[in-house]
């Protein structure tokens, strides 16, 4: 059920006009995508279609008697092309900057429809996942009952844009690129007070703080797993995360999508700042009845989606509660004929 399968898209039109021939993989748990309610996953920076299962990077919220529960709906969950996972070969050395969150976006409409797809239950995604959200709930607004952007913005903002050039510099000039850029993408990953918490200046060696044998773990880790092309792609993902591309203010864009918006923020994400979170929740509200907005508390930063699962779990359950109520109800029901 859950092999990666794969959908060719040949001559794919991106939006500065560029076609390229693009092999699009996704994986799917849980139910079949044809019998149940099914709910999109789009990936971070540095995950991939694998959201559920031993191996699955989000395992504490997606699977059997999660708040996802994977006995209830279909989950599928698309790459972004490039990112390298299961060994697909697609190195766009030279073409990651004609890419755009928008193109990722449309890529994956395509997918559905090549899926014959047509409506979903739920859109989710964390960090640069949730601006493909927010991208994919803009250009099909009539898609899901609910989008639900976590960690992410609408828009990236200047910060955003800055870190993401500093990262590209390193990715490109750097003699050990993916290590390196790994190490100054934690610090904003996390948090001041989060690194004192766990490293209290302590020393892990005579020659080394403990913060400086974690960051390099963190490089090494990455340098064994990743490959420089996809951190360059899905880094300038990043960088270009923003609805109103296309022509429209953000609330003239956004009103437009008629899906339930449930934006999950945390208080010390250092990337997507709160403030803006709340900001969209307040001028998306006046116009819009259905946005919701909750908030991660947490220390760790924008990883905190990655480490808070509990927390998480009682932000997501509202949306995701309902769908489980009916199969409780439909299960007891069948037990009782039975």
């Amino acid at each position: 059920m859950n092999a990666l399968k794969y959908i060719e898209l040949d001559y794919f039109e991106l939006c500065n006009g560029k076609r390229l021939n693009l092999r699009l993989s996704y994986q799917n748990f849980g139910q079949p995508i044809d019998e149940s309610p099914i709910v999109l996953i789009n990936h971070a920076l540095t995950g991939n279609s694998c959201v559920a299962g031993k191996q699955g990077w989000w395992n504490d919220i997606v699977g059997k008697g999660k708040v996802i529960d994977t006995d209830v709906y279909a989950v599928l969950a698309f790459n972004c092309p490039g990112n390298g996972y299961g060994g697909i070969e697609e190195l766009f050395v030279d073409d990651y900057k004609d890419f755009t969150a928008k193109d990722i976006a449309r890529i994956f409409s395509e997918g559905l429809n090549r899926l014959r797809i047509h409506s979903l239950y739920a859109i989710i995604g964390a960090s640069v996942g949730g601006g493909v959200t927010w991208e994919l709930a803009a250009i099909r607004p009539n898609l899901a009952e609910y989008v639900v952007p976590i960690a992410a913005d609408w828009k990236s903002t200047d910060w955003v844009i800055g870190n993401c050039y500093i990262q590209d510099e390193i990715l490109s000039h750097s003699s050990q690129p993916l290590f390196d850029a790994r190490l100054h993408a934690m610090t904003f990953y996390r948090t001041p007070e989060s690194f004192a918490a766990k490293f209290k200046r302590e020393k892990q060696r005579k020659d080394a703080f403990k913060i400086e044998t974690w960051l390099a773990y963190h490089g090494e880790k990455l340098e064994n797993r990743f490959q420089l092309s996809a951190y360059k792609l899905m880094n300038q993902i990043l960088k270009t995360i923003d609805i109103t591309k296309g022509g429209g203010t953000f609330i003239e864009v956004a009103r437009q999508i008629t899906s339930h918006i449930h934006i999950i923020t945390i208080n010390s994400d250092l990337l997507f700042k709160s403030d803006e979170n709340w900001n969209t929740f307040v001028e998306l509200k006046s116009v819009k009845e259905d946005v919701t907005i909750g908030e991660l508390k947490s220390q760790d930063g924008h990883d905190a989606f990655l480490i808070e699962h509990q927390q998480l779990t009682k932000l997501l359950r509202p949306v995701f509660r309902l769908k489980q109520e009916h199969y409780d109800d439909h299960t007891s029901s069948c037990i009782r004929n039975w």
